[in-house]
């Protein structure tokens, strides 16, 4: 044992400096022996089994989910199977499924999972509709009366608890009709593409708009991808407008209603209709186009921005019956309307910058529309422009890649 030490002759800043140092060495030992009990109670819980989530318990029901998102941070809503990580609305969705155990993995085809209408990347939709196999709360004998849903799981209000603020599922179809597929069994899509009038001449825009309706090929107004060996470009345009919307005095939308649509076609034929906005071509144009003897393949020009273009609904049979969620959730709706604030704060400093570097007679002029605007004498007119090649030689050329040595 160590001889103690004798402290009759320590100054009284001596005794105090030896009071402090004994004290941290004990609030040290504290430590250690803290962290040391935290560990091993780390390592009983690891220790633990996790108890793995039994589905054979549980029976399943096939729903529809109608939905909205913001579509300007995602990168399109389809999920990438091969590529993960990409952040996609679809993928969002199935990793809340999947966290609240309502279907077993992320594989889509383990839960029979459909969607309506797929949406690139920056694109918007408010209806937007899939349907899928999930998890129930209820017995099989409760399953098959109506009566019993009011007991079911609150699909909705579960989701939206773990899905982004810029993703609010809003309504259901519990009892979809038998057979029913999100994809095949929609009716029409109904897009609209937003944009303020600025200097364009929406009577122009209007006539050139009308040219769209019936069935006709829209090859011309649209990406061809080989890998697809699309054949057929044939597609029905319900109806087609300008329209002024109530968002603000100058706002408008291309009201598009068809039974499907091709890879980029709403925002290909927003593009000519900018054109022709800017009186930079006439209404005719659309009509020329859509001529596939007169235009083979595609003139080369610029497609619209994404940004502004929305899903705005996707139209089923009417014994397709879908409830609106009753229950709110406070705090995401808080959480959403705080992003809503956000947005229009950054709207509202970006349009301060604008107005900042941008001239008066210019600001006056263009507005704030999402096209470039070419002035009329460096303008290269649709018809004078080289041509792509025609859908056929894409679609030949991609085969004969895929298979070397083939004529």
């Amino acid at each position: 044992m160590p001889e103690m030490p004798d402290y009759s002759g320590w100054t009284k800043d001596a005794l105090i400096k030896r009071l402090q140092e004994y004290d941290s060495r004990v609030n040290q030992n504290k430590s250690v022996h803290q962290i040391s009990s935290d560990c091993d109670h780390v390592s009983e819980n690891a220790k633990r089994p996790r108890r793995e989530f039994d589905f054979s318990k549980y029976n399943k029901r096939r729903i529809a989910l109608k939905f909205s998102y913001l579509g300007w941070n995602y990168h399109g809503l389809a999920y990438q199977s091969d590529t993960s990580n990409i952040p996609t609305v679809e993928m969002f969705i199935l990793k809340a499924l999947e966290k609240t155990k309502l279907i077993r993995s992320l594989d889509p085809a383990d839960c029979d999972f459909s969607r309506c209408g797929r949406t690139d990347k920056g694109v918007s939709a408010m209806n937007q509709v899939i349907s899928l196999v999930v998890r129930s709360n209820l017995t099989q004998d409760e399953l098959a009366d109506p009566l019993n849903d009011v007991k079911e799981l609150d699909y909705v209000k579960i989701l939206n608890k773990v899905l982004p603020e810029d993703i609010r599922i809003h309504s259901i179809c519990l009892r979809p009709p038998e057979g029913f597929d999100a994809r095949f069994s929609c009716l029409s899509r109904h897009y609209k593409y937003f944009f303020e009038q600025g200097n364009l001449n929406i009577k122009m825009m209007q006539q050139a708009a009308s040219y769209f309706v019936g069935e006709q090929d829209f090859r011309n107004f649209c990406k061809v991808d080989g890998s697809k060996q699309i054949v057929n470009y044939k597609r029905k345009i319900i109806s087609s407008s300008i329209e002024r919307t109530n968002l603000g005095e100058n706002i408008y939308a291309f009201s598009l209603k068809g039974s499907a649509f091709l890879w980029h076609q709403v925002r290909s034929m927003m593009s000519i209709l900018f054109l022709v906005g800017q009186e930079l071509e006439e209404p005719e144009i659309v009509r020329k186009l859509l001529d596939i003897k007169l235009f083979p393949g595609r003139p080369n020009y610029t497609i619209a921005s994404p940004l502004p273009l929305v899903l705005y609904d996707c139209e089923f049979d009417h014994n397709v019956v879908w409830s609106k969620t009753l229950t709110s959730d406070r705090i995401q709706i808080t959480k959403f309307n705080q992003m809503w604030v956000d947005l229009g704060a950054k709207y509202t400093v970006a349009t301060t910058m604008k107005h900042v570097i941008e001239p008066c007679e210019e600001r006056s002029k263009n507005g704030s529309n999402t096209c470039s605007t070419p002035g009329k004498h460096s303008h290269i007119r649709i018809e004078q422009r080289e041509c792509l090649e025609a859908p056929e030689s894409i679609n030949k050329r991609w085969l004969q890649n895929r298979t070397p040595g083939c004529k």
